[in-house]
């Protein structure tokens, strides 16, 4: 796939927001309800309301209706309960009997045997560093509901698509569910960054910026480049000086510390997925020599690039 245009770095760090769903669960559940996730560490949480309706209480947030037609999102694994009611017992959720349709697909069955509720819940992976940074300034959870969207015809139609596939689960239904749910959770991070004060903070108003943006994306796209705060500052159109405390001011760290950092989480992701020798996983990222790579490795992550693989 083709990256964003050029002048677009926010948009490369979207396309880079590479999802692997690990599990899907299609909840069916009947009044009175309620299930208790505990934390997940390292992953994303979607919830599509496909029939009925749901509290959602995620930790440190006011408990909010989700009804029918609407979705969230709890980008970093914080605990969460889904019930009938704001006051319904949750019970744990690894307590609950499920049925193993597949390796990565289950089926929950729970409540009392009233109104009813159908609830699409995936759980996902973000296996890029543009990811994990995006993530990471996310808010708690964001909310997107598709008859308050100004586009609701594509958003509705793609929850329904999502309600019949979780319902029949035909051949490819895994993965139809799956691709669908990146899209959605791509809309509503573009919502979140189109509307609230936090998405102009911090690495995403530097993506925003104009000279250092492109600072940025010059080390995105080509991290084996011999840069130097010189040569970054020239892709920015600014002097050295300028461009170092504007960089340091926006991104909260000084442009060589950025790059190194950039440079070794791309390396240990490769690692994990990749048998290329040590020392062509260092050229890879702008490292001289293998020796050189593992130095820098272990001083980031205290153990040697071969232990990660």
């Amino acid at each position: 796939m083709p990256l964003p245009p050029a002048g677009d770095p926010l948009g490369e760090a979207l396309h880079l927001l590479h999802l692997t769903g690990t599990l899907y669960c299609r909840a069916e559940c009947t009044a009175p309800w309620g299930v208790d996730i505990p934390r997940l560490d390292g992953v994303m949480t979607l919830q599509v309301v496909t029939a009925g309706e749901a509290w959602l209480d995620v930790d440190g947030e006011a408990p909010r209706l989700l009804r029918q037609g609407s979705m969230s999102l709890v980008p970093r694994g914080t605990p969460h309960r889904l019930r009938s009611s704001p006051d319904a017992r949750a019970d744990p959720l690894f307590e609950l009997p499920v049925e193993k349709v597949s390796e990565r697909y289950e089926i929950l069955r729970h409540g009392g045997g009233g109104a009813r509720t159908h609830i699409t819940y995936g759980v996902m992976e973000v296996d890029h560093v543009a990811a994990r940074r995006l993530v990471g300034q996310l808010p708690t959870v964001l909310y997107l509901d598709a008859w308050e969207a100004d586009d609701a015809g594509w958003l509705s139609s793609t929850l329904r698509f999502i309600a019949r596939e979780a319902a029949e689960l035909r051949p490819g239904g895994e993965t139809m569910i799956t691709r669908l749910a990146d899209i959605l959770v791509i809309q509503a991070i573009r919502t979140w960054l189109d509307s609230a004060p936090d998405a102009r903070q911090g690495w995403l108003a530097a993506l925003r910026d104009d000279q250092v943006g492109r600072a940025l994306r010059s080390i995105h796209r080509a991290p084996d480049r011999d840069w130097s705060v010189q040569s970054l500052a020239r892709e920015a159109g600014m002097s050295r000086s300028a461009f170092s405390a504007r960089f340091t001011d926006l991104v909260g760290e000084p442009a060589m510390r950025y790059l190194t950092e950039w440079r070794l989480q791309l390396a240990r992701a490769h690692l994990n997925r990749s048998a290329e020798p040590l020392s062509a996983v260092a050229r890879r990222f702008g490292y001289a020599s293998e020796a050189a790579f593992s130095r820098a490795f272990k001083r980031e992550f205290g153990v040697s690039p071969g232990s990660v693989r």
